[in-house]
């Protein structure tokens, strides 16, 4: 089997601190040995820090700010952000981007820091990993407004459809796929199967999303050939395909 690579998935979190080295090491069973890590907030930097540590060219961190955790302290938290991008290299800004979700108190909020964020991948020329939970357009026309030719980056989950995967496409921006297209009522199947695999990266974001069969449970990077499976059965493809070409044109964005 070709390498495969999680381009998303929060393993410095608590639910794998028991664990971590043998969820690493059901990873490389499967093929998978390179683990994107989105930032979520300053709670979680050190943790996420430390696993690169302990997994050096294995483990590679983003910085950024999620936007469920902008509320009243946002500035400080961006200011942390935007120390950290100033202090070392990291290989996107993320997670960040709107979510409308969980709660829009803070609506006009996120959508300043999601802009500022962006800014800041653009001075650093990294990329960026957006989080679009039922904010997907506002997300794209966002992305569309900063656009000068050389943003570039990951809609996350990407949960959208066709004519919003094209505008995605059209940004120049991949999509991430995870453990939904699993889902017999996500309706992500039909829609992946009509985008071009180059413009697909693969994802977990464990502990959450877990694929069918393992629905409910904890998710892991293991689990990624389940998405892998789907993936090659809705286009008609071999899994080595959809891995093969997932991982380059996740090297080809992270440069990694």
């Amino acid at each position: 089997m070709a390498e495969i690579t999680d381009t998303h998935t929060h393993l410095y979190l608590a639910e794998f601190k028991q664990d971590i080295n043998t969820v690493i090491e059901r990873a490389a069973v499967e093929g998978i040995s390179r683990f994107y890590l989105p930032n979520i907030d300053s709670e979680v930097i050190d943790d996420m820090l430390e696993l690169e540590k302990k997994f050096p060219g294995k483990c590679f961190p983003m910085m950024g700010l999620h936007p469920c955790s902008v509320k009243e302290n946002y500035i400080d938290e961006l200011s942390i952000v935007q120390a950290w991008l100033g202090k070392r290299k990291f290989v996107a800004v993320g997670e960040i981007g709107l979510d409308y979700y969980w709660d829009i108190t803070f609506k006009e909020q996120q959508i300043e820091a999601f802009q500022l964020q962006i800014d800041w991948a653009l001075k650093y020329d990294i990329p960026i990993v957006i989080h679009s939970r039922n904010s997907l357009q506002d997300c794209i026309d966002i992305v569309k407004q900063k656009q000068n030719g050389k943003l570039k980056g990951i809609f996350h989950c990407f949960s959208g459809n066709a004519d919003e995967a094209k505008q995605i496409i059209d940004l120049n921006f991949l999509m991430g796929i995870g453990g939904v297209i699993t889902y017999k009522n996500s309706g992500m199947a039909d829609v992946v199967a009509g985008i071009d695999l180059k413009h697909l990266v693969l994802e977990t974001d464990a502990p959450y999303l877990t694929p069918v069969p393992f629905r409910g449970k904890r998710n892991e990077p293991a689990y990624l050939k389940y998405v892998v499976e789907k993936i090659a059965l809705v286009k008609n493809v071999s899994k080595e395909e959809v891995a093969s070409i997932t991982t380059q044109n996740a090297k080809n964005l992270f440069g990694n």
